[in-house]
């Protein structure tokens, strides 16, 4: 049976300018492979509602899982959470068990619960809250989109609060086999080998180190014995270079 599929939605003029770098796609990647989901697709978009909803509706026709970051802060740019509710045709509103949660947040910090602060309680009416252990400010899952917020420190607690949920595949795993020969001259074996072995995937990535042109090929499927069984193929390959 193949592993569930997922993709991620990154959300944020800060990122497409360039002034933010994106941590939260490399940090998802790693725990989807850990619990065996598939990531296959991730997109960028600005903040632009239109485009939040076009990207979202149609990653969700297309995999079993969409993950989101960004947009669900307090301030007016922060249009993450009404834009998943219009793309499901759903009511958002501040919903009372999120606003507890932030009152009770704030009122312990003795600090006032505003109206920008109330932003953040606002939640699509059928969504699930998704707890957030960093600053409380929750996230939420509407049908099969996680939202989540921006900051990585956060973003990494969502996920820890999400993923227990879900049900998982089996772990992908992976082999690397360094070759002090360049891509042109392995690339013949590599496709036989990779014929070969079908049920892996195989990806050649080169570099060039001290004048010398080589590449790192990584293997990557569930079946140990079949990963160690290719790269020793491989290594026989390319007896010279291992």
């Amino acid at each position: 049976m193949p592993n569930p599929t997922a993709a991620m939605l990154v959300i944020g003029d800060e990122i497409l300018s360039g002034r933010t770098r994106d941590a939260n796609t490399h940090h998802l990647a790693g725990k989807l492979t850990e619990c065996g989901i598939d990531l296959k697709e991730v997109r960028v978009v600005s903040d632009d509602a239109p485009a939040i909803e076009t990207a979202v509706k149609a990653l969700s026709e297309s995999y079993d899982h969409v993950f989101t970051s960004g947009g669900i802060g307090p301030t007016h740019d922060d249009i993450t959470a009404d834009c998943i509710a219009r793309a499901f045709g759903d009511h958002i509103d501040i919903r009372d068990d999120a606003r507890d949660l932030l009152a009770a947040h704030y009122a312990a910090k003795g600090q006032e619960f505003n109206e920008a602060r109330q932003r953040m309680a606002r939640i699509p009416d059928h969504a699930t809250l998704i707890e957030n252990p960093v600053s409380v400010a929750p996230g939420f899952t509407l049908e099969n989109v996680h939202v989540m917020a921006g900051v990585p420190s956060i973003f990494k607690a969502m996920v820890d609060s999400v993923l227990p949920g879900l049900t998982g595949g089996t772990p992908l795993q992976s082999i690397s086999v360094r070759i002090e020969s360049a891509e042109s001259e392995i690339a013949g074996p590599l496709g036989k080998l990779a014929q070969d072995y079908a049920d892996l995937g195989f990806g050649s990535y080169p570099f060039i180190e001290n004048g010398q042109f080589g590449a790192n090929v990584v293997i990557r499927g569930t079946d140990a014995a079949r990963l160690d069984a290719a790269a020793q193929t491989l290594s026989k390959l390319f007896p010279e270079d291992t």
